[in-house]
């Protein structure tokens, strides 16, 4: 099968599609063949070398965590999937033809495999900084960087929580933001007093590491009520740097419901072919994203 994989940290360049042996799964997981996979920040950071102690790993390594695929392979005990189903989950080395998953669910009716992918990692992020946070319905919460699949995840959880969301983006997500139901404005120069006007803000989350935690801090009055997934540096100001994920399989179980009723819809904004993965690390370094990036496979 063909795979992506890496066997020094590096750059975009140090990605290399190979061919290699088909993984198989362990007790409790399954393998599938895979149809897409989602491209996720912590993907490069891995490649980096910056995420070494939540995701050890040995040369030379594949890559990625999500994947959307039809299941070929039901490890033993495993219990109420079968060979066949459409599922979306979490696993390793999901950059490839066959990926094992440790964490699934089924499909939604009409969801296609792109746009599962993209799911996952990013639901469970949103589900556990919301949780970290402490935001509570009849409050407002400021999303730094918030066009980006977490963001877009954090925005429409929210509001289904009944939380207010303000939202900072560049100017070319401005409406995209606000069709998620946020009040939306741009960063740079003058942002906070740009978010003052929109309202008081009771709790703030960094998902882009653009160096705003002071000015997030400034804007609760309160280090605590800050959480940030992106600046490694946020413990300095007391902020929580959350890294760590939670429980996969209930965040899977949770992003069924949401889309199910429709209160979830994260777009996918590019594709790329599996031989494209350096450029989809590119981009996805770049940021401005709007919405998911995902590897066609």
């Amino acid at each position: 099968m063909r795979k992506v994989n890496f066997a020094e940290f590096g750059g975009p360049d140090v990605l290399r599609l190979v061919d290699a042996e088909e993984p198989h799964p362990g007790p409790g997981r399954i393998r599938i063949a895979v149809r897409a996979a989602g491209v996720n920040p912590v993907d490069w950071r891995i490649r980096e070398g910056q995420a070494l102690k939540a995701h050890p790993i040995a040369f030379p390594s594949g890559v990625g965590l999500d994947a959307a695929g039809v299941v070929d392979e039901v490890g033993p005990g495993v219990e109420g999937v079968a060979v066949g189903d459409r599922v979306f989950g979490e696993g390793s080395s999901t950059y490839a033809e066959f990926a094992v998953l440790s964490a699934w669910a089924r499909m939604p009716d009409g969801l296609g495999f792109a746009e599962a992918a993209g799911y996952p990692s990013v639901v469970e992020t949103a589900l556990r900084v919301l949780r970290e946070v402490g935001v509570r319905p009849g409050q407002t919460l400021l999303v730094s960087g918030a066009a980006g699949g977490v963001g877009s995840a954090v925005l429409q959880i929210a509001r289904d929580r009944g939380i207010a969301v303000i939202g900072t983006a560049g100017a070319a997500n401005q409406d995209y933001l606000r069709s998620l139901g946020a009040a939306a404005t741009t960063y740079g120069e003058g942002w906070v007093e740009r978010v003052r006007r929109l309202g008081r803000v009771d709790a703030a989350l960094d998902l882009a590491g653009s160096g705003v935690i002071r000015e997030l801090v400034e804007l609760t009055g309160d280090p605590r009520r800050v959480v940030s997934i992106a600046d490694l540096g946020a413990p300095e100001h007391g902020v929580r740097f959350s890294g760590t994920a939670g429980s996969v399989p209930a965040a899977l179980a949770e992003a069924v419901r949401l889309i199910a009723r429709g209160a979830l819809h994260i777009p996918v904004e590019k594709s790329y072919p599996l031989a494209d993965a350096a450029a989809a690390h590119v981009d996805s370094q770049a940021g401005h994203t709007r919405g998911r990036r995902v590897l066609i496979v």
